[in-house]
């Protein structure tokens, strides 16, 4: 009979179980595939049953995995909401990924900072939600915002959530570009070009779907997979050198040489949301959700346009 089986394990087994592909999995939990490899044999050998069927081309659960996977995502949850509730005094910093200097998460971490100047808010700049999310659940960081909607319903489960922004979608284009003197675009407009939207970085994998989404039917196409971009100072470069269109929101970055244009006809709109570890606790968290709903009222954050397009996902999340 098993005794003291290590939550490392069991969260190991959850994210193999919720991927079924070894690489995938490792690389949410930040780890070799070969030392996951190891943690999974460990509990196998632990509990003495096989808990996957493990092919050349496949990964499936077995009867006795499939038994496990509720067991394990309660003991994890309960340990999450154990370590949430003894940090929830406030005495350490909060971590808050706000992703980039433009943007509607550093604008509520600067408004929260002004309503509640003795509690510590960090910012940390990740480039993506989906990749956010693996530091949260790991414990090595406490909210992010991003569109949920791009997130396994597994790891929803796991995450508190609020929407705080519907963000207007727009294109960069570099300033000759033949739609640059345009000062809105048409989607329509935009038939037979390809814009990056980060398709081949992992962490931002909610942005690229967004994008497939979007330009489905409309004769647009999501660029080539290329590595990840780190920093906007790099980002910038790559964008000039590539002469990139570039899928974005009207919160994005100023690029020399290039132009923000919104896009129309419909108005594309990416839903933001605040999201952080279930069961967390902490008075920076409040207020963050305090400032949040101060700037979504009065800025009419999560008012629609008129003729907006949401995936009908992101309008389901976010209960419009």
């Amino acid at each position: 009979m098993p005794h003291d089986i290590e939550p490392r394990l069991l969260r190991a087994f959850t994210v193999v179980a919720e991927e079924l592909h070894f690489s995938r999995a490792a690389e949410r939990l930040y780890v070799a595939q070969q030392a996951l490899s190891r943690d999974i044999r460990r509990l196998e050998r632990e509990l003495g049953a096989a808990l996957f069927l493990r092919t050349t081309r496949r990964v499936e659960l077995t009867a006795d995995g499939v038994r496990l996977l509720p067991y394990a995502r309660r003991v994890l949850q309960a340990q999450e909401e154990l370590t949430a509730a003894f940090v929830a005094d406030g005495g350490r910093p909060l971590l808050v990924d706000v992703r980039a200097q433009a943007g509607s998460g550093n604008q509520v971490l600067g408004e929260a900072r002004r309503a509640a100047p003795d509690t510590e808010l960090t910012a940390r700049f990740h480039n993506g939600l989906t990749g956010a999310v693996g530091e949260i659940l790991a414990g090595r960081l406490d909210v992010s915002f991003g569109r949920v909607a791009g997130l396994a319903p597994a790891v929803l489960s796991r995450l508190g959530h609020r929407p705080v922004r519907y963000e207007p979608m727009a294109v960069l284009l570099p300033d000759d570009h033949p739609l640059a003197p345009l000062p809105a675009v048409p989607l329509a407009r935009l038939a037979g070009e390809t814009l990056y939207a980060a398709a081949g970085n992992p962490s931002t994998a909610e942005w690229t779907d967004l994008a497939a989404r979007l330009f489905a039917g409309r004769g647009i196409e999501v660029a080539a997979p290329f590595p990840s971009i780190e920093g906007e100072e790099e980002f910038v470069r790559l964008m000039r050198k590539h002469r990139w269109p570039v899928l974005a929101t009207t919160q994005f970055v100023t690029v020399p040489g290039a132009v923000l244009r919104p896009l129309t006809d419909p108005v594309p709109l990416a839903a933001v949301s605040m999201v952080w570890r279930a069961g967390l606790r902490h008075p920076g968290l409040d207020a963050l959700l305090d400032a949040a709903a101060r700037l979504a009222a009065a800025g009419n954050w999560l008012v629609r346009p008129p003729g907006s397009w949401l995936p009908p996902e992101d309008e389901r999340l976010a209960g419009v």
